[in-house]
């Protein structure tokens, strides 16, 4: 269905893709990874022509259609969600208006031959276009997706940015387009969605391009992994799932420690050789030996006259040394960590932590929960989960004090000290740097500064980079730096590997785990959830509830 061949992009003196090739093909799930910045989103928009290649092609089936899932919601100001939903499936209003009154006219006695074959024609378009199944298709997408409580006039600017991507995938998923091409799909939505998206997909007859840091999302969905390579900017495929990937790729690293380890061994002994050889044809040239030498003997002795055979020798080992040092090289594999967070020591706070006692929050009529009595203790790692809306931010707001809670009360232990990361990281000044950012909280010196900022991938010039300029991947590193600095004790964190890539997702779940203090975090991953949660605050019901993570959330 879709063809790329030897696609190449570049940016000025930066390579984004270089010689990039693949095949999708009817009813593939692939997904595509890789760190972000590597050019994922730059191939996608190329695949659907908003982007042009340097050099390549892009060739797609004759007749085929795609469906493309950008990472923001692209809208006129003032659309509002029919319309937007209605967008989905240009032309399909029109072609049922023009059935039904062809219907209309037909219900006469003697219809003409006309306007029979009009009604034909037009009935055909109107099921090519999905036919009266659109309706219910539509009703169904938005309740999946937790839309269909939302009025269809509303504008598309009163909604949160969660709700803006899932009406964004809302309209693509009602068009049913042969290829969709989904950039980070599973971005706002909670778990109960995205098990639904799941579903859609394992029932969706065309096939899918996936560009997701969800590792279960991954695992649940493809078939096929597209790792597009940082360093190389090559496309590398693998079979099966993210886990079939990562072992193949540990196996990968394994080969490769074995390798250059075997060649470290060979470049030694060659080494010495070529010094031993050297040495001996040194001696035959007039060195000296005291009588008792095994090597010594005047013109009669073994090595008499063969300094120049010896020579020759090491300098043929000498150039099998440098052979492996330039064409044969295997290079040393790298840590396959991207992010070094050190949290460094802390003071303790009381066993006690926070305190629910009644908690219950409402906004107008709108009770989001009640009832709550919980407590977060030392050293917890609780993780809070729930479907949008039902308050989760609502509470963690509450406890870090932004606002009051209608009912009840949300205590802190004594020598508590929080760090706050929100959702919408709105705690960053959008015209400080990471660099000033950093240093208005320690009194650091510029290089003590940007050797810290380094751990989290901030790197020469970036670190004078305006907030407002950074990405939301970069935002949210910037945000763990600031709690990092700050010397808190505990972590309060609203969604907070959302615009991670998968291996920093995997380095912050590393990091937690040294942390020292206390960990409450609402989060929908459920690959950090697993491996991070030693309990979970689960919303349901209208109050929220403590439950082992004996019960699975994958």
């Amino acid at each position: 269905m879709l063809q790329v061949n030897n696609v190449s992009k570049t940016y000025g003196i930066q390579t984004i893709l270089e010689g990039v090739s693949f095949i999708v093909n009817r009813a593939d799930r692939v997904g595509l990874v890789g760190p972000n910045g590597c050019g994922k989103t730059t191939l996608l928009r190329i695949i659907t022509g908003f982007e042009r290649p340097d050099s390549g092609r892009v060739n797609l089936e004759q007749g085929a259609t795609i469906g493309y899932l950008a990472q923001g919601l692209e809208s006129s100001f003032g659309a509002t969600l029919g319309e937007v939903m209605r967008s989905g499936i240009a032309g399909w209003r029109a072609a049922q208006e023009l059935v039904e009154t062809l219907a209309d006219q037909l219900s006469v006695e003697s219809p003409s031959p006309d306007i029979l074959a009009a009604y034909g024609e037009a009935f055909e378009r109107f099921e090519a276009l999905g036919g009266y199944a659109v309706e219910p298709r539509s009703e169904s997408i938005l309740a999946g997706l937790e839309l269909h409580d939302i009025a269809a006039d509303t504008p598309v600017q009163r909604l949160s940015g969660g709700q803006r991507t899932r009406l964004g995938l809302a309209r693509l998923l009602v068009a049913e387009p042969n290829l969709l091409l989904l950039d980070e799909p599973t971005n706002h939505l909670d778990i109960q969605a995205l098990e639904w998206l799941e579903d859609f997909l394992a029932d969706y007859r065309g096939a899918a391009l996936v560009v997701s840091h969800d590792r279960t999302f991954l695992n649940n969905t493809v078939t096929r992994i597209l790792a597009l390579n940082a360093k190389t900017h090559h496309i590398e495929e693998y079979a099966g799932d993210y886990s079939d990937f990562e072992m193949a790729k540990a196996l990968e690293r394994d080969k490769q420690w074995m390798v250059w380890k075997d060649q470290q061994d060979e470049l030694a002994r060659l080494t010495t050789a070529a010094r031993y050889m050297r040495g001996i044809a040194q001696f035959r040239k007039g060195g000296k030996a005291d009588s008792g030498d095994k090597f010594a003997g005047g013109k009669h002795g073994f090595f008499a006259g063969r300094s120049v055979a010896t020579v020759r020798k090491a300098k043929h080992i000498e150039s099998r040394i440098e052979k492996l040092m330039t064409e044969d090289r295997v290079d040393k594999p790298k840590g396959t960590w991207q992010m070094k967070l050190d949290f460094g020591e802390m003071t303790r706070g009381g066993q006690i932590v926070v305190a629910l006692e009644e908690a219950g929050h409402s906004f107008g009529d709108n009770v989001l929960f009640r009832h709550v009595n919980l407590v977060l203790r030392h050293g917890d790692r609780v993780a809070l989960i729930g479907p949008n809306g039902t308050g989760k931010t609502t509470l963690l707001r509450a406890i870090v004090g932004e606002l009051a809670l209608s009912e009840g009360s949300a205590r802190i232990g004594s020598s508590v000290r929080i760090g706050y990361m929100p959702q919408e990281h709105e705690t960053l000044d959008p015209q400080a740097t990471p660099l000033s950012t950093v240093q208005s909280l320690a009194p650091l010196a510029d290089t003590e500064a940007r050797n810290f900022l380094h751990y989290f991938l901030f790197e020469g010039d970036e670190v004078f980079t305006p907030v407002k300029q950074l990405s939301y991947g970069e935002r949210a590193r910037l945000i763990l730096a600031k709690l990092v600095v700050s010397g808190v004790n505990c972590l309060v964190l609203d969604e907070p590997v959302n615009h991670l890539d998968i291996p920093s997702r995997e380095r912050f779940e590393a990091a937690l785990d040294a942390f020292p203090g206390t960990v409450l975090v609402a989060v929908h991953d459920r690959a950090f959830i697993s491996r991070f949660a030693s309990a979970l605050w689960v919303v349901e019901d209208g109050t929220i509830r403590l439950r082992l993570p004996a019960t699975s959330v994958e």
